[in-house]
Parts: structure tokens; sequence; C-alpha cells
């Protein structure tokens, strides 16, 4: 099976583009969140994916809501924030979105606090891929100032499930940094074409 995976799209005409081009070439693809700016232009943004046929998988970044991402999607998409599904029988997903811990953006981020970010995450007992918009602490989550970023509840999670892949994105700076938490693979995408064979 062939994924394709990305981040922060930010409503970007030109990645939009070369993500619809790639997505040609696979079986599923996931987005992890931040699809618009600021809780505007979602309509417009996923718009600009309309040419990917393959099954998609999306997440919201805290540029978007859950609601808003689920509405806007429609039946393109499936959404998860805080549950998960199973792909095509064999591969288990399970998708939490936002930004984790709160961050310094003001009223129109969609953010957890490490708490409600732990309580949604207590209901996945198992998953081959893990989606979340923010990185676990530790792991592709430093500013450019080395400030390390990342969630500890997401980290926990990632410790108890021992997922083999862990998709996230959120900090533009670590954008195509990948590491490890034991033996789950961690990867911060942003707006490109990451491909993964499963």
């Amino acid at each position: 099976m062939k994924l394709l995976a990305f981040s922060d799209l930010h409503a970007s005409g030109k990645q939009a583009a070369s993500l619809v081009e790639a997505a040609q070439n696979a079986d599923l693809v996931i987005g992890a969140g931040d699809f618009c700016n600021a809780r505007r232009g979602l309509d417009e943004a996923l718009a600009l994916l309309d040419g990917i046929r393959a099954p998609m998988v999306l997440v919201p970044g805290n540029a978007e809501s859950a609601e808003e991402l689920r509405a806007a999607a429609g039946n393109r998409a499936n959404v998860l924030h805080g549950d998960g599904i199973e792909f095509e029988g064999r591969l288990l997903l399970f998708g939490l979105g936002y930004g984790v811990p709160l961050t310094p953006f003001g009223d129109w981020s969609c953010d957890l606090t490490e708490e409600q970010a732990e309580t949604m995450l207590a209901d996945c007992k198992a998953a081959d891929i893990l989606i979340t918009h923010s990185p676990p602490k530790g792991v592709v989550d430093q500013t450019s100032q080395g400030i390390s970023v990342g969630s500890t509840a997401i980290r926990a999670a990632i410790e108890r499930i021992k997922p083999g892949l862990v998709l996230c994105g959120h900090i533009h700076d670590s954008w195509q940094q990948q590491g490890r938490i034991g033996e789950t693979r961690v990867v911060n995408l942003g707006p490109f074409a990451n491909w993964f064979e499963l």
C-alpha cells in the first residue's frame, strides 16, 4: 500500500497542486492538519485538493476546528479527532488534531491542554498509524530557537500504544524531520509529498 501524507498546507495553491499530482499514485492520503489559515478559507483550501481521488483521512490542525473540517470535507474524507478507523480491514488509524499544548496564537487557535489530549487519547487502545497535528515532546518538535514544544500527552500515548508510525506537523521549523520513540517512527511532514510503503 502506498501512503501519501502531508501537513500544514495553509491554503498554498502551489503545494496543493503538487500533492494532487503526486496523489495519482497513492492508495491512501493523510492530511495532518492546518489546511487553511487562522480559521479562514477552509472550503477554498480543501477545494485545492479536489483532484485527489484516493481515500483521504484528515485531522484538524489548530487553524480549523474538527466541526469546521468535517463540514468542509463532507463525504470526501474521514475526519479523525479523538477517534479512529480501520482502513480496508487491515490498517488501524487513530487521529488527534489541534495544537497540544496550548499555543500562544490567541482565540482563533484550536488547542487542547495536555490533560484534554490525554483524555481523548485514552480511547486509543491500538493503532498502526497515529496521526496527530502536534508532535510528541522531544521528537521533531523544535522551534528555530531550539525549544522543544511538543506534547507530553502524545508522547505518553505513543509509549503506551507503540504504533509503527506517527505522522504529525504543526512545528514548521521541524518539517520533514523524523525520529524514534522506541520502535515507533515519528515524522513531521510539512506540505510536501511524503511517501510511505505499508
